[in-house]
């Protein structure tokens, strides 16, 4: 039971990771566009804050190591 459970924290914080980077990424393709004022942009920028607050508690319980 232990191991299904780590496995799964595991993977929804490679999910995480995955999705955060993602949603960088489109965000800076928009922002070269010049279309940092559509409603996509903003979309991606409520999901970038939500994403970075999930990491943060990965953070706070010593579950993700900080990138160097």
């Amino acid at each position: 039971m232990d191991e299904n459970r780590l496995k799964a924290f595991e993977d929804m914080l490679k999910a995480i990771l995955s999705q955060y980077n993602s949603t960088v990424e489109k965000m800076a393709k928009l922002k070269a566009e010049g279309k940092e004022k559509t409603v996509t942009y903003h979309q991606l920028f409520a999901n970038k804050l939500q994403l970075q607050a999930m990491l943060s508690y990965y953070r706070a319980y010593g579950l993700l190591e900080d990138e160097k």
